[in-house]
């Protein structure tokens, strides 16, 4: 047997291996469009119905989905390579253990953007429910919604749908970009 087909067969058994471990229900890299917006709801909502989740949770997960890709569909980096436009791409996963779900996008953006996240996140998991339904009313009143979503008022419905801090890791990749990732955890009962 070839090597390369060899060594990626045992990666292949290895990821599902992972998948298994972690309750992985769906993984995809690439494009985000509204038609797989659709289409991720719908499949994760047939998984969802046949393990009898709540409508409460199911609810949840498809707010919390839904959010995290138009969050990656507006925001993963777009730009030219080698004179052709790339449309942004992003991670995105869903798992599950015995008692919470977890959305996980992950996509590059500009460095110089790394620090403003930082403050926002940070300042979002500080609040309590209260103080985010105020903050998020606020942010509407000042900010308005544009095509590009208004001033972190995802991160905050995310944050204030599930009653979960958001958890987020900011990856160096070079001198320019750092892959973010973002965690939303939405507990099953």
């Amino acid at each position: 047997m070839n090597e390369k087909a060899q060594s990626f067969q045992d990666f292949v058994y290895g990821f599902y291996e992972l998948i298994r471990k972690h309750e992985i229900t769906l993984v995809y890299e690439g494009e985000v469009t509204h038609q797989l917006t659709k289409e991720f709801t719908s499949l994760t909502e047939s998984t969802m119905m046949k393990s009898s989740e709540s409508g409460a949770v199911q609810r949840n997960v498809f707010h919390v989905m839904v959010e995290c890709l138009q969050n990656l569909s507006r925001h993963a980096n777009h730009g030219l390579l080698n004179g052709n436009f790339v449309a942004g791409r992003g991670i995105f996963i869903v798992s599950r253990d015995e008692n919470k779900y977890f959305v996980t996008t992950g996509n590059m953006i500009e460095n110089e953007r790394v620090e403003e996240m930082t403050k926002m996140l940070d300042h979002i998991n500080s609040l309590d429910r209260e103080q985010l339904n105020e903050l998020y009313k606020t942010q509407i009143k000042k900010t308005g919604l544009s095509e590009k979503g208004g001033a972190g008022l995802g991160f905050i419905d995310m944050a204030r749908k599930t009653g979960n801090k958001l958890v987020y890791r900011f990856v160096r990749f070079n001198e320019e970009k750092s892959f973010f990732i973002l965690t939303s955890i939405i507990n099953r009962n």
